[in-house]
């Protein structure tokens, strides 16, 4: 999940939440944690601030702390959030329209 907000600054932030409970082992948790770093840095991004919070499991203790499928999924999906915050920022503003004038005698 991400969530944003604007910020006065003239660049962006990032923080990320990676919980115990949906990555069990650090080093997904950290493998995470570089993804999101990495995309971010990559992606020209508007002054907001931004939180990336890890939503659902994405493995257990049983399987692999980390594999290629993790990485690029990670990647894929962060990209897709990145970029819509991107579209969003490149939208023209409307013109703020003003009330008719007061003709009243």
């Amino acid at each position: 999940m991400l969530y944003t907000r604007l910020n006065q600054l003239p660049h962006a932030r990032l923080g990320v939440v990676v919980a115990k409970r949906f990555a069990p082992r650090a080093v997904t948790r950290n493998t995470i944690k570089r993804v999101t770093r990495e995309l971010f840095r990559q992606t020209g991004l508007p002054p907001i601030d931004c939180l990336v919070r890890l939503a659902k499991p994405v493995n257990s203790k049983a399987g692999p702390a980390t594999t290629a499928k993790l990485k690029a999924a990670l990647r894929v999906e962060l990209a897709r959030l990145f970029a819509a915050q991107v579209k969003l920022s490149a939208k023209p503003a409307l013109p703020s329209s003003s009330p008719p004038p007061d003709r009243s005698p």
